[in-house]
């Protein structure tokens, strides 16, 4: 029962991370997306989509990445080429993708999905306890963690993962400095697109391999709030997304125990969660000068 728990708040965590790292690398550029709800839906139903109508899930993977990152692209024209407020941009790319879904998804409603198969890697995959939950997980849990592993080792590791850190937090030197702010601003963006759509992929895909209308259930918006969890670092980022994941399941699980707490109750959980989260770091002002990039939110105009 133990080993089932734990893989079910794996799988909770994992859309999460997703959306989560994608964001990170994009404010840690110095703009700030409030679209991801938006753009885990219109991944959802994308890759629910193309893996329907081809037959195969890696193509809906695809699917999701890409409708994901052009979503990104649509909010990054916006805001780095016409200067346009990240903050009503973003909130304006949530509406417009939770509407865009449920336009793509009507045709999709109540029909059964393909699924992803788990790894099944032999004698390892056998092993008690630990095969299932660490050999016998989804491709796509794999690829959370490799890219958050690669997301830390390039923004702390690597020359350009500095120039991107420079970008968020004093753009103006980094463009006297000869680096180019809105490239480097549209590729993080573009990044952080792809991973909300692969963040929405994996709802539809292998969370519950079937769409329907706002299955993002507001994750988009606790990916945002898991960033400040985290201090705009990849390690706490990995911790947080397990965390909020447990939240999500255990509610679910005493429910299904019957404990006699309302089910709408324990339904707000995770955001409850959230919410006396984000009170208790945002009292710390330390912690939060610490890491946060200094020109998040700022448009950035080269002739200025």
């Amino acid at each position: 029962m133990f080993e089932g728990i734990l893989l079910t708040i794996i799988t909770a965590a994992t859309p999460l991370l997703f959306a989560a790292i994608g964001e990170l690398v994009t404010e840690r550029s110095g703009v700030l997306n409030l679209g991801v709800e938006g753009m885990m839906a219109v991944g959802a139903v994308c890759g629910f989509a193309a893996a329907h109508l081809t037959g195969m899930p890696v193509v809906g993977i695809l699917a999701a990445a890409v409708a994901g990152a052009l979503m990104a692209s649509l909010f990054a024209v916006v805001t780095l080429v016409f200067v346009a407020n990240q903050v009503a941009s973003g909130l304006a790319l949530t509406l417009f993708g939770l509407g865009l879904s449920a336009l793509i998804g009507d045709a999709f409603v109540g029909i059964p999905g393909l699924g992803l198969p788990k790894l099944d890697i032999p004698v390892l995959s056998d092993l008690p306890v630990a095969g299932s939950i660490i050999f016998g997980l989804d491709p796509l849990t794999y690829l959370a963690v490799f890219l958050t592993m690669a997301v830390s080792w390039f923004l702390f590791r690597s020359r350009a993962g500095l120039v991107l850190r420079a970008v968020g937090d004093n753009h103006v030197s980094a463009h006297s400095l000869g680096y180019n702010v809105i490239r480097v601003r549209f590729l993080a963006v573009i990044f952080g697109g792809a991973c909300a759509g692969l963040g929405g992929g994996y709802l539809s895909l292998v969370y519950t391999p079937q769409w329907t209308q706002n299955m993002t259930s507001g994750r988009g918006w606790i990916a945002l709030a898991l960033v400040v969890f985290a201090s705009w670092l990849p390690s706490r980022l990995a911790i947080g997304a397990v965390l909020f994941g447990a939240v999500s399941i255990l509610q679910l699980h005493a429910q299904a125990f019957g404990i006699g707490i309302p089910s709408q109750f324990l339904s707000m959980l995770p955001y409850l969660t959230t919410v006396i989260v984000l009170v208790v770091i945002s009292r710390d002002r330390t912690l939060m000068r610490v890491n946060t990039p200094a020109c998040l939110g700022q448009s950035f105009v080269p002739d200025r």
